[in-house]
């Protein structure tokens, strides 16, 4: 019988960015080249658009079907710190869909995108914090959307995406969004934004997962200023019938490490349906909390299914339970107020120190049900736990500073 030999799959053909006029000196704009670059790769049937080593400035720039970016060691895209550079655009932001501008890298409606690398995305945010702190000093009120500010990634109606690799750091707003995607892997990837000195990086989620399904997050380092990983939905007393946010369902959180920042899991300032997630073998080595869930009294919200198994701590701030009303710029729109279930919370394998037990308390009418704490053994400078009565909680083995606790 003949030896039948399959031919090797060809390589995918690279479109280096400096070969079609990007100059990696981090003062020329170069969204034009960089989006040539991907245009072409598309137009030949797709490829890999590479970015070599250097300082890339960029604005916004789209992905295109089949083509992968590709960041080198060394290789930077540095946001552009002129709002004009990202155009704007509907788009989904807190919630909703509305004009607002396009993140640094974006990619829509695509199929097996891919982007990965051992460089880094540099939002160079800093001026865009200042103007959102400036608004913030002038009217304590403002709202996060009164100063414009790029995201760093949206990843937006993407199925079959994998990000792997890259440093994400210093963005404007979030850093990766992620909008009514399917079949998500991000590993690796390291993200960073200031949460000390002099002008703090404000609303710099590190990953918001907004009504999206069958997400993995694994190997991840966050430390940022706001909440770690958000999870998301929409807002309002109408939410459970907006048609724009389906529920976040079947999430995976794995073997990641957090610094500082509000919450290792949030569910968040928007979120109606959040239910099958699991966290395991994690670490917080910094003030965030362990987990964040913020019930809305003008929103419909259901928590449910969420198992945390297996978390570090080494920090001297965090709460390990921070489930508590959410009071900013809440709207009943004139309606009675909707209720907000938190059921089958677990969380076990918890060892080490940290800052306190926390609170777990709702709004009135607020269900707390099956909340379940096992097998702790955690130092705390502040270990008593703000619970309501009404929370259905369940302690098997928790040991606080020594003590063995069962409320």
């Amino acid at each position: 019988m003949p030896l039948i030999v399959c031919p090797l799959a060809a390589a995918p053909r690279h479109f280096v960015v400096t070969d079609f006029g990007a100059n990696p000196d981090g003062k020329t704009l170069n969204t034009a080249a960089i989006q040539k670059t991907i245009d072409l790769a598309a137009a030949a049937g797709g490829g890999v658009a590479e970015i070599p080593r250097g300082v890339f400035r960029s604005g916004s720039i789209f992905l295109r079907p089949k083509v992968e970016l590709y960041l080198d060691e060394g290789a930077v895209i540095l946001g552009s710190n002129e709002i004009e550079d990202y155009p704007q655009r509907l788009t989904r932001i807190e919630g909703h869909i509305e004009p607002w501008r396009m993140a640094l890298i974006n990619a829509q409606e695509l199929e097996g995108e891919r982007i990965g690398g051992k460089g880094r995305l540099d939002g160079n945010g800093i001026r865009f914090w200042a103007a959102f702190w400036q608004r913030r000093k002038e009217n304590p009120r403002c709202t996060n959307l009164e100063v414009e500010r790029p995201r760093l990634m949206f990843i937006d109606r993407c199925h079959d995406v994998k990000i792997e690799g890259l440093a994400l750091q210093d963005s404007g707003f979030w850093n990766l969004h992620v909008y009514r995607c399917s079949q998500v892997l991000l590993t690796g990837l390291h993200i960073a934004a200031p949460s000390t000195g002099p002008i703090l990086g404000p609303s710099t989620d590190g990953m918001d997962i907004d009504s999206s399904q069958n997400v993995t997050i694994r190997r991840c380092s966050i430390s940022v200023n706001d909440d770690n990983i958000a999870l998301k939905g929409t807002k309002g007393p109408f939410a459970e019938k907006d048609p724009d946010s389906p529920p976040v369902e079947h999430i995976l959180i794995e073997d990641c490490e957090f610094g500082d920042g509000n919450g290792m899991v949030t569910c968040g300032s928007e979120a109606t349906y959040i239910r099958d997630v699991t966290v395991r073998n994690c670490r917080i080595t910094g003030k965030t909390n362990l987990v964040c869930l913020k019930l809305r009294p003008d929103t419909p919200q259901h928590y449910e299914n969420i198992t945390i198994d297996g978390v570090t701590l080494s920090g001297d701030q965090g709460r390990i339970l921070d489930v508590a009303p959410w009071m900013q710029f809440f709207d009943l729109k004139g309606q009675p107020p909707p209720v907000q279930t938190v059921d089958h919370l677990t969380i076990r394998n918890v060892h080490g120190t940290f800052g306190s037990f926390g609170r777990l308390r709702g709004n009135q009418g607020s269900l707390l049900k099956n909340i379940t704490l096992e097998n702790f053994d955690v130092q705390l400078g502040r270990p008593k736990l703000d619970a309501a009565d009404t929370a259905e909680l369940s302690m098997t083995n928790v040991r606080i500073n020594g003590t063995l606790v069962t409320r």
